[in-house]
């Protein structure tokens, strides 16, 4: 009888501990890390871009581009996507144009890097062209 009642004793702890686990887990509130991928492009490293810049020009002004494709050759990606521990996921992409080896437009739905920019790129649309000023001869 008491090689019985030891199991039993076991088996019923563990149920119940399986039954308030999940009660439990409601409580804690585990930190969870903020993930940050891609290129994070701001508005002053756009502001930097001239019309009929170099591809080596825009490499050095934005950085290596995320997405170079094939059949694109003349359109650099800059992808970012910031995920927060808590909270929705935000993207940003920036689009480069080049004709040739030249700059020739930027479109993209890039804001500034401050704190109310998280606010304001939420609130505008997705899509926009980026005005780029021509070169000038030095």
């Amino acid at each position: 009888m008491r090689a019985l009642i030891l199991p039993a004793v076991v088996a019923v702890a563990g149920l119940v501990a399986g039954c308030s686990f999940t009660s439990l887990t409601d409580r804690l509130n585990p930190h969870r890390v903020d993930v940050r991928q891609g290129n994070y492009v701001d508005q002053e490293m756009v502001a930097r871009l001239k019309k009929g810049m170099t591809r080596e020009q825009v490499r050095f002004a934005l950085g290596t581009p995320l997405v170079t494709d094939v059949f694109h050759a003349d359109r650099w990606d800059y992808v970012y996507i910031f995920r927060p521990g808590r909270g929705e996921p935000q993207q940003r992409v920036l689009s480069v144009f080049f004709v040739g080896d030249k700059l020739e437009r930027v479109s993209g739905d890039v804001q500034s890097g401050d704190a109310s920019g998280a606010a304001a790129a939420a609130q505008t649309e997705r899509s926009r062209v980026i005005e780029i000023a021509p070169a000038t001869k030095q």
